[in-house]
């Protein structure tokens, strides 16, 4: 994985995010001429203040190709809650193909137990304690959204809350 810092070119949406390219991969079509090759990349843009988005491009040259994945993340960015501005507020089970990503809560001071792209989404959304566990397939690309699904599906005590109709003191007891 390779950190890249933004142009000074890029427009004001581009500067606020930080980017983080996870994967880039060479894909060679076959033709009746001969073989054909593009490049592939994933990248991850976030702000480390809740905010994530993932993204995947493919072009004839890499460069070109890695404009186009962080132009595509940052149209997906994806709002998470916070709980103290570090951690999650609640156990969560992503999927995406046959890649499958839990993620848990920790305490204060544990850091981001994760690997490979997971951490990486994790890293650039701001959280800071937390535990996942890669179940299922590895590749980069599933478990980057893997975890960006598990992360939509957040919600907050008062999201909850709202959603049975109750009070937050009535939902804990």
């Amino acid at each position: 994985m390779q950190r890249k810092k933004n142009d000074k070119n890029s427009n004001a949406k581009a500067k606020e995010f930080e980017e983080l390219v996870i994967d880039v991969k060479s894909v060679v079509k076959v033709n009746k001429g001969g073989r054909q090759r593009r490049y592939s990349a994933t990248v991850v843009v976030g702000d480390r203040k809740g905010r994530v988005g993932l993204g995947i491009g493919k072009a004839n040259e890499v460069p070109d190709a890695i404009k186009k994945a962080t132009a595509m993340a940052n149209k997906n960015i994806v709002r998470i809650p916070l709980i103290d501005g570090r951690t999650l507020p609640h156990d969560v089970v992503g999927k995406s193909g046959a890649a499958k990503v839990m993620i848990k809560p920790a305490s204060k001071g544990v850091g981001v137990i994760a690997g490979g792209s997971v951490r990486a989404v994790l890293e650039l959304a701001g959280v800071k304690d937390v535990v996942s566990k890669a179940l299922g397939a590895r590749t980069k690309l599933n478990m980057a959204t893997a975890a960006i699904n598990a992360l939509k599906t957040l919600k907050t005590k008062e999201e909850t809350a709202q959603l049975r109709g109750i009070t937050v003191e009535e939902m804990l007891g």
